[in-house]
Parts: C-alpha cells; sequence; structure tokens
C-alpha cells in the first residue's frame, strides 16, 4: 500500500498573504522532493473576501517506486484533512463548522485576534462572537491545538502574519519538511527577509513549545 498525501487547509482573509503562504509550500514541498498540488475557493467581499486554500503533497520517491502519479483531490474532505491553518479566530470556527477539524486526525494552528464581520459590527448591542468559547470549541475538536496571537507576533517584528503562520507549521513538525527549505523559501522571495526571518523564527518556537499557547 502507498502511503496517503498529507492534506493540508489555509483558511485566510484577503491582504493576509495566504496565496503567497500557499506558494511557500508548494515551493518548500517541491524542493524536499514531494509532489504537490494547490487548489483555491475565494470568498466573497466580507472581511475583504475569505479564501480557503487547499494543498497536498505526496512523496515523489513513492510515485516513481510504484510508476505512476498520485490523485490528488481538489477539495478538502470533511473529516480527512491533517492540519488546518486558521489566520483568524472566527476562521478557525469556520472550519470547524465545515467539519475540516476532525479529534482523530486534525492539527488546527489558529490565530487568537479577530477581524470582525459586517454582521457583527452592525449589531445594535453586543454583537460579537464568544471568542472564549471559540477557543473552547477548537480545543474539543481537534487532534492538536496550536494557538496564539499571530497578528500582535507579525507587528512585533514589523512582519506579516503569514510568515507567523508559516513559522507555527514548521515549529507543529506537521509537514516533513526541514526547517532550512522553510526558511529557504521566504529568503528566496527577497521580500523583507530579515523581518519575515524574525517572525517565523520567533514563531516556529512558539509553536514548538506547546500544543496550546495563549
Amino acid at each position: 500500500m502507498t502511503p496517503r498525501p498529507i492534506k493540508l487547509c489555509v483558511a485566510a482573509l484577503g491582504g493576509q498573504g495566504g496565496g503567497v503562504l500557499a506558494s511557500w509550500l508548494i515551493g518548500i514541498a517541491e524542493a524536499e522532493g514531494y509532489l504537490a498540488q494547490s487548489t483555491s475557493v475565494p470568498g466573497v467581499a466580507q472581511r475583504t473576501g475569505a479564501t480557503i486554500y487547499y494543498l497536498e503533497f505526496f512523496p515523489r520517491a513513492e510515485a516513481e517506486r510504484v510508476g505512476r502519479e498520485p490523485i490528488m483531490a481538489l477539495t478538502p474532505v470533511p473529516g480527512d484533512v491533517d492540519c488546518v491553518v486558521a489566520s483568524e479566530l472566527a476562521e478557525a470556527g469556520r472550519a470547524i463548522q465545515r467539519g475540516l477539524v476532525d479529534q482523530e486526525r486534525t492539527t488546527l494552528i489558529a490565530s487568537t485576534h479577530r477581524s470582525y464581520v459586517i454582521s457583527e459590527k452592525s449589531a445594535m448591542g453586543q454583537g460579537t462572537a464568544d471568542a472564549a468559547g471559540l477557543i473552547e470549541l477548537a480545543r474539543s475538536q481537534s487532534k492538536r491545538l496550536i494557538l496564539f496571537d499571530m497578528e500582535a507576533l507579525a507587528e512585533q517584528h514589523h512582519s506579516v502574519i503569514s510568515s507567523v503562520l508559516l513559522g507555527a507549521l514548521c515549529g507543529s513538525r506537521v509537514l516533513p519538511f526541514g526547517r532550512e527549505a522553510f526558511e529557504a523559501a521566504i529568503t528566496k522571495s527577497g521580500i523583507s527577509v530579515e523581518t519575515n526571518l524574525a517572525a517565523f523564527a520567533d514563531a516556529c518556537e512558539r509553536a514548538a513549545h506547546g500544543d496550546a499557547a495563549t
């Protein structure tokens, strides 16, 4: 039997670099000897457009051994995703609502900060979602949880949240890729390399030191 692909889903808002993160991950996987596939489903205008990026990785050596390329899915299937990365707390809740986070399989990596939806902003009274409730939901529904304020960490390093998300992914060790490959992807981009590497390193350490940190 051949191994199954590694399945990863990224939920990000417009302007947060979700597409850049997906591109980095594709480059990392290919550099590490994996076949990679990426698809995306763009959202509507609310909160600048929440987009789902779905990626699958399969070892090239295994495909060559059996003499055929793997068939990879174009969209995530509930209960079958190994890792969900959410750039904002409500997006983690949406991923759970869609069934993409599974108690037996899924590592959930999410930022605790909020970007309010239109219904929250337009409510006459207190209309914001219960952040504490969302965090408890994330803890109860995931196999493993990595949780901290990634936007604040990005701002601390004058960087962008996509670099923090990449660092958290590296520190989680969900993907079988070496840290050098992650750092090389940031360096190869040639954009704000020093600050992005600093944010990446900090997030990597945070993720490596605990499954759930607030």
